[in-house]
């Protein structure tokens, strides 16, 4: 888990941001601008120790490791029909990792929230969708 500036977890993502090193920063930095430029309604929040922002749900996150940062587009279906923009990169499931030196492209990230979106705001549709045709039974 990542510590904030004070050594404790890290209590929102400003305080996880000012406890990494120059370079990750602000590579982070432009991540979270991209993020918010494409999500502006989405909340940001600190969930399993990294920042992450939630709209209808969990949305993307992003981490710094040791070896590398990781962007979390946190959908297995989304990375599935993205395959072919994302073969360059190092993924797994729901996970891109990146260097520092090159992050990910800003086009591709907004493409990534904005699925990632529709994909959450499907879901609460259809949610509300049971629950009114359970009113009704």
């Amino acid at each position: 888990m990542k510590k904030g500036r004070t050594g404790a977890p890290a209590k929102d993502i400003d305080d996880y941001l000012a406890s990494l090193p120059e370079v990750v920063r602000v590579a982070f930095e432009r991540l979270r601008r991209t993020i918010k430029a494409a999500a502006p309604k989405a909340t940001e929040d600190i969930s399993y120790g990294i920042p992450v922002f939630k709209h209808h749900g969990m949305l993307v996150g992003f981490a710094a490791f040791e070896t590398h940062c990781s962007f979390f587009v946190m959908s297995p279906s989304v990375m599935k029909k993205h395959a072919r923009e994302l073969k360059s990169y190092d993924t797994s499931k729901g996970t891109i990792r990146f260097q520092t030196n090159k992050p990910l492209p800003t086009s591709l990230v907004k493409k990534l929230v904005k699925a990632r979106l529709q994909e959450n705001e499907s879901r609460l549709r259809k949610r509300k969708a049971r629950t009114a045709d359970r009113r009704f039974e």
